[in-house]
């Protein structure tokens, strides 16, 4: 008897898994606004030198301050209305040297205004984030280890304790590098988060309800941008905005101390009788199929030592790389839009709520595969549609970009359960760690490519564009999972593909056939 039917034989989707599924979710509304809380706490405010503004500061052609330079010596004369009309672009300027006025009627104080990252010092935002992914990547790494060796309960109850004590430590950090330090760790927990509760789930959960799970956590995200805008409005100080998102994590590390190890994985390790207990009424004879690959020890290069793994594993590196590349493209730079940053938030939240229930419609009825493919091809095609509408179109930029956007989510949320269903449990969480990897590349590149726009800018829209549209290719390779069991051992993952390859020959063969007769 095989895992998936153990559980149908248990009860299925039972009263336990349904508030473990709940209780895995919750974090994830916060998780949302940690991955895109620098869109508010580092803000970008209109400023300019710290002068007099009329006699010390130049204006640009649209005569708002000048933000980077101030006259070299202080033009009185300005202050005289009646005074011969003076050339001011062959006054001279030099770079502000005793700080900057902000406009502080939107937000009250952010990482910019606090630390001067503007002009000269502009680029840090961007590497503030690429660090916070940087952690993301670090902690796939190490998490997805730690799992497969240790299990999913220990490193999540560590990931949440450490996800609230760094990003607490963020709100009152004394300086740009430490605040930097802080959002890294901060990324590694969330990164442990996310993989151990989207697995966790997957585990615990019947082949028949594993897709309505899966996108629960992705609405759960989607709700999370929505919670983001309301208190990122509510808030306007960065640290105590960045205080209220992380304190709730110290309440999802004293309940995940009730959360049950993953029965299948303790199986798998060699621990069948921890597993009977929280099976409950299922006989240890039940688990033969599992307990035989218990003797064994796996690596990373296993997932690349066997044919269909190795395309599987190759091919999910495409995908998951574009779509966090592409998705953090886009919903990172939402000042771009000229549209009121808050509701452009709502806006980027809104959509991935009928972009994921149609995805789960078409992941349950149609394939893994077939969505997986389409909404990478139509979200590259929407971003590269951008790059031929004039800049004075804000509308139509924002919509193509909102679609885009809508197809990203709906394609993470695919490949989240695609890949737990295509690797098998002995490795579920190496392949997991590899994903999360090449996904935090991704997110990590997205902000550099950004400022590429300052020599060419419709360069960056090629870019994320083109990633999409070539992974979805890639998607198509990968063998469908719908209604399949998860599988356990690599034997198995290579085996039912190459009983389909036979199938697919023997129904094409016995085509050819009734044409002859």
């Amino acid at each position: 008897m095989s895992f998936a039917e153990l559980l149908d034989h248990v009860g299925g989707m039972g009263r336990f898994q349904i508030i473990y599924a709940i209780l895995l979710a919750l974090p994830v509304f916060m998780t949302a606004s940690h991955h895109l809380l620098q869109n508010f706490t580092a803000a970008t405010s209109e400023h300019h030198c710290h002068d007099l503004l009329r006699v010390s500061v130049p204006m640009d052609s649209n005569m708002q301050p000048v933000k980077c330079h101030r006259f070299v010596t202080t033009q009185w004369q300005l202050l005289d209305s009646s005074a011969t009309v003076i050339n001011l672009t062959e006054l001279e300027t030099e770079p502000c040297a005793d700080g900057w006025v902000y406009n502080k009627s939107i937000f009250t104080s952010t990482i910019i205004t606090e630390w001067d990252l503007v002009c000269d010092s502009r680029q840090l935002k961007q590497m503030a984030q690429s660090i916070y992914m940087v952690g993301i990547l670090a902690g796939g790494i190490i998490f997805g280890g730690l799992s497969d060796r240790f299990g999913r309960r220990s490193p999540l109850i560590w990931c949440y304790l450490q996800m609230a004590v760094t990003g607490t430590s963020t709100a009152f950090s004394p300086s740009f590098t430490a605040y930097c330090i802080f959002r890294f760790l901060t990324g590694m927990a969330s990164s442990g988060i996310a993989m151990n509760g989207v697995s966790l789930s997957v585990e615990w959960t019947p082949t028949r309800t594993r897709a309505v799970v899966s996108t629960m956590h992705g609405y759960c995200y989607t709700i999370g941008q929505f919670i983001l805008a309301g208190v990122a409005y509510t808030i306007p100080n960065w640290r105590w905005l960045q205080l209220v998102v992380s304190l709730p994590y110290f309440i999802c590390f004293i309940y995940s101390w009730w959360f049950a190890e993953s029965a299948r994985w303790l199986v798998i390790a060699g621990r069948p009788d921890e597993a009977v207990k929280q099976l409950q009424r299922v006989l240890r004879s039940n688990m033969q199929k599992e307990t035989t690959s218990a003797k064994s020890s796996y690596t990373f290069i296993d997932m690349v030592r066997t044919p269909v793994l190795r395309r599987i594993s190759f091919c999910l590196c495409f995908v998951w790389f574009s779509t966090s590349f592409a998705y953090y493209g886009l919903a990172m730079d939402l000042q771009n839009f000229a549209v009121n940053i808050f509701l452009i938030q709502l806006v980027f939240g809104a959509v991935d709520f009928p972009a994921k229930f149609i995805s789960v419609l078409t992941i349950s009825f149609i394939g893994r595969r077939f969505t997986q493919a389409l909404t990478l091809i139509l979200a590259g095609l929407s971003i590269l549609a951008n790059i031929f509408v004039p800049q004075d179109l804000k509308i139509l930029r924002t919509v193509l970009a909102v679609v885009g956007k809508g197809c990203l989510a709906a394609s993470f949320n695919c490949v989240y359960l695609y890949t737990s269903e295509l690797y098998p449990t002995v490795i579920r969480y190496t392949g997991m760690g590899l994903s999360n990897t090449m996904m935090r590349l991704g997110s990590i590149i997205a902000p550099l490519v950004k400022m590429l726009e300052e020599y060419i800018p419709f360069l960056p829209l090629i870019i994320y564009g083109a990633a999409p549209i070539i992974s979805g290719i890639a998607a198509t390779f990968l063998p469908e999972t719908l209604n399949v069991p998860l599988p356990d051992t690599i034997e198995e993952v290579e085996t039912r593909l190459k009983e389909r390859e036979r199938e697919r020959e023997r129904e094409i063969a016995q085509t050819r056939n009734d044409m002859h007769d």
